[in-house]
């Protein structure tokens, strides 16, 4: 749970959205293929068959906040023939945008690691 003060009183926002809010605007963006899992317990998970279909919007994402500000890590692969770099920019802006926009939390970095390119 990640707590925001604000003049109304405290804002609560779960990890889970976090991770479904940035799994979705990643979907949505040209050039994206599939999510890839990110890390050790990304992995485990999908090699086990009974865990790894249940939430597949968070496959590929880890974020972090340091002093209020938000660090978003992201494995994907792209579509083979786009520009990398512009997918990687406008990924980086769909997902600033979109969490500032509905959590009012800043994003202070946007890591896009590409782990693969299918045709």
């Amino acid at each position: 749970m990640i707590t925001k003060r604000t003049h109304l009183g405290d804002i609560t926002v779960s990890k889970q959205f976090f991770t479904e809010l940035i799994g979705r605007t990643i979907v949505s963006c040209f050039g994206v293929v599939e999510m890839n899992a990110g890390g050790a317990k990304q992995t485990l998970v999908e090699s086990l068959p009974f865990l790894s279909g249940k939430n597949k919007v968070d496959k590929g994402v880890s974020f972090k906040i340091i002093r209020d500000k938000l660090y978003v890590d992201l494995h994907i692969t792209v579509l083979y023939g786009v520009n990398v770099a512009s997918v990687v920019k406008s990924i980086q802006h769909k997902i600033k945008y979109a969490v500032e926009e509905e959590t009012d939390i800043p994003v202070e970095r946007v890591n896009v690691f590409i782990d693969g390119i299918k045709s």
